[in-house]
């Protein structure tokens, strides 16, 4: 099963032995297992195409020293990663410097988004990473976001950089838990945690329609308010969870030999879950500065 954002499921999902599970095999430089106890034996191996990782595949182990020319390595998922939120706050700095806050600017701002979603879609669908359609959807993201982040300083001064501050807070602290192996990615808990995260999703699309309509008034649960600030602690804790499949992906993908092309999907799948959780950390700091 392979996905890149934060809605769906990440690449090295397997099944083993009718079970759906994650890599429990060693990483890169661990001891060997054997076939049968290796859910990235050939047939669950989400990279079993890749030649360079068949050909540790068809001892029943997960390679070794992934050095050869072809495949994934940390440094090259570092490299795009970079290129592509590089993009995002290239984007967000320009929209901020070059448009101001006015109601044809949000709509512009919206309009960004639509499209940044549409194409995040189209490459969450496709069967091969593109460059070009991760960084054209990168630019329009940070279109979205300058725009978004200029409106709350406005109000809230100080907002955006709190909001950075608090995104890199996250982050890093989730990888330190995900690193000290204090959370487990296991198929139970990606299950679980994809099951809350589309329920959230969907509670959150009926809302914004009870808004649209007049129903809620507001904001409804995503109002300003006590109950906002807890949706929103809610939603950037859906992030750090996104952040741990991103996290197992990269990890599998550099043990197991994904091509060298996996590492764009790995920047794809990060820049989204820091920009979904950035969003968030935006409305919780404007929530918690109140309506000076």
């Amino acid at each position: 099963m392979r996905s890149s954002n934060p809605v769906f499921s990440r690449r090295g999902f397997s099944r083993d032995n009718g079970h759906a599970g994650f890599s429990t095999a060693p990483q890169a430089g661990g001891a060997a297992v054997g076939t049968q106890g290796n859910p990235y034996a050939q047939q669950g191996n989400p990279y079993a195409t890749n030649p360079y990782a068949q050909q540790d595949l068809q001892h029943g182990a997960p390679p070794q020293a992934p050095v050869t020319t072809g495949r994934m390595t940390m440094d090259d998922v570092v490299m795009r990663s970079a290129m592509t939120l590089g993009t995002v706050v290239v984007g967000a700095i320009l929209a901020w410097a070059l448009l101001p806050v006015t109601p044809s600017s949000f709509g512009l701002a919206i309009g960004a988004a639509l499209i940044a979603f549409v194409l995040a879609m189209v490459q969450s669908f496709k069967r091969k990473a593109s460059p070009a359609l991760i960084l054209t959807y990168a630019a329009f993201e940070g279109v979205f976001l300058g725009v978004l982040s200029e409106m709350f300083n406005t109000r809230w001064s100080g907002a955006p950089f709190q909001a950075v501050l608090g995104t890199m807070a996250v982050s890093g602290a989730t990888l330190l838990v995900y690193k000290a192996g204090w959370i487990r990615v296991t198929a139970r808990y990606a299950r679980i945690g994809m099951t809350i995260a589309i329920a959230f999703i969907l509670v959150m699309a009926v809302n914004l329609l009870l808004v649209v309509f007049g129903v809620a008034e507001d904001g409804g649960l995503r109002s300003m308010g006590p109950l906002g600030a807890i949706v929103g602690i809610l939603a950037i804790l859906l992030g750090a969870f996104f952040l741990t499949l991103d996290f197992k992906q990269i990890e599998d993908g550099i043990a197991y030999g994904a091509p060298r092309e996996e590492s764009w999907l790995a920047a794809f799948g990060l820049t989204m879950t820091l920009v979904w959780i950035y969003v968030e950390m935006l409305r919780l700091v404007a929530i918690f500065s109140g309506d000076d």
